[in-house]
Formats: structure tokens, C-alpha cells, sequence
């Protein structure tokens, strides 16, 4: 499940939508060659081992990408794996492949690259907009020629030379700023829930695990 607050903090939206990118990146370009290099050999058995691989990284990854979006958005996102059955291990590999969470983690991380570059995109370019926009009364001045030309040097519709000239400016970037506050929230937050779609239990999932529960229960109760 998701905890109930409403909006994630500030801080750990920004540290989380800036790792998105090369995590993404590095998540798509390991899969990617992994998966390519396992299909490509799974002739000659090698290729098995490497998919094996990339099933026990994915799971293992997902883990950790819970813990971090519970660290930096404060969302905890529920486990979704059955315990793995006791005896041999062919059919703890078919409870894993079986396992519809083992193929969502992969969705999620072949995702991330290219929710990494859109959100990436966003907070990059509106805080870099609301911060020049703000700080422009400090600035301009030692900008060539002394000034700010708008919308370009080449293109000059407006030009902002003197501190009260730029305080229209600073005004609107102080508007920008608070947008861009609103705009990494309400990014981090849609991340959390894709996070909480692809990485969490789904309802099937959550009855099949309590009425496991239940049976482990039953079945202690005879025991004792």
C-alpha cells in the first residue's frame, strides 16, 4: 500500500526526479544487453544463466527501488512476492517465472529511462527558468553589454539594464518558482504511484498472499 500523505516532501522529490535519468539509463542499458546477450546464447546454455541473472538482479533491484522511494517520497510500497516453496530449485525458478511481479519489476525498469528523461526535462528546465528569471536583479550586470535582451541577444524585444527594469522579471520568476515547486511534486508523486502500480501487489496478488497467511496460520495452529 501507499502511505497517506498527500503530497511527497520537497527535498527528496528533487534528489528522486534528478536520479531518475541515470538510473533509468543505467537500468535499460544492463537490461537491454543482458537480455540481448542471454536470448542470443540460450542455445548453447550460457544464455540461461544470464537470463537467470537478469531475473534475480530485476527482484533484487525492484527491493531496493522500493526503499528509495520510501526514503526520498515517503511511500512505502507494499511486497508482492509469495514466499518462494521449499525443495528443489526448479520449482522455486518456476515460482519466480510464474510470478507476474517478476515481469512488472522489468516493465518498471525499462520505463524508467524514459520517465527519467521527461522528468528530467521538466525540473531542469523550469528551475533553471524560475531561478534566472528570480536572480536576475543580481545578475544582469555582468552580463554582455551590461543587460538582458529578450527573448535572445540577436532578438532584441526587451531589454533589461537596470535593477528596476529587472524587478518585473524577479516578480515572475518568484511565480515560477512556486510553480516549479508544485510541478517536481506533482511529478514525484506520479512516479510514486506508477511505482506503486508496477512494484506493488495488485488485488489478485494481495488475496492469493492472505489467504496464504491464513493457511501458514491454520496450519501452525494444528501443529501446536
Amino acid at each position: 500500500m501507499v502511505s497517506e500523505r498527500r503530497d511527497p516532501p520537497f527535498g527528496g522529490s528533487v534528489v528522486f526526479l534528478l536520479m531518475n535519468l541515470p538510473l533509468g539509463v543505467l537500468a535499460f542499458g544492463l537490461l537491454t544487453s543482458f537480455t540481448a546477450a542471454g536470448l542470443g546464447t540460450a542455445v548453447v546454455w550460457v544464455g540461461v544463466g544470464l537470463l537467470a541473472l537478469v531475473v534475480l538482479a530485476v527482484r533484487g533491484a525492484a527491493r531496493l527501488e522500493r526503499a528509495r522511494v520510501y526514503a526520498l517520497l515517503d511511500r512505502y510500497v507494499d511486497l508482492p512476492y509469495l514466499p518462494l516453496p521449499v525443495g528443489r530449485q526448479s520449482l522455486r525458478w518456476k515460482a519466480r517465472l510464474k510470478d507476474p511481479s517478476t515481469w512488472r519489476d522489468l516493465v518498471y525498469f525499462f520505463l524508467l529511462f524514459p520517465l527519467g528523461i521527461v522528468e528530467f526535462v521538466l525540473v531542469t528546465a523550469f528551475w533553471s527558468t524560475s531561478l534566472a528569471l528570480a536572480g536576475l536583479p543580481i545578475y544582469f550586470r555582468w552580463l554582455p553589454d551590461g543587460a538582458y535582451y529578450f527573448p535572445a541577444e540577436e532578438l532584441r524585444w526587451l531589454t533589461v539594464d537596470s535593477t528596476v527594469e529587472a524587478l518585473p522579471w524577479a516578480a515572475l520568476g518568484v511565480l515560477f518558482i512556486a510553480l516549479s515547486v508544485a510541478l517536481t511534486k506533482a511529478l514525484a508523486g506520479m512516479h510514486a504511484r506508477v511505482a506503486n502500480a508496477l512494484l506493488g501487489p495488485t488485488v489478485a496478488q494481495r488475496r492469493r498472499m492472505e489467504r496464504w497467511w491464513e493457511a501458514v496460520e491454520e496450519q501452525n495452529l494444528v501443529v501446536g
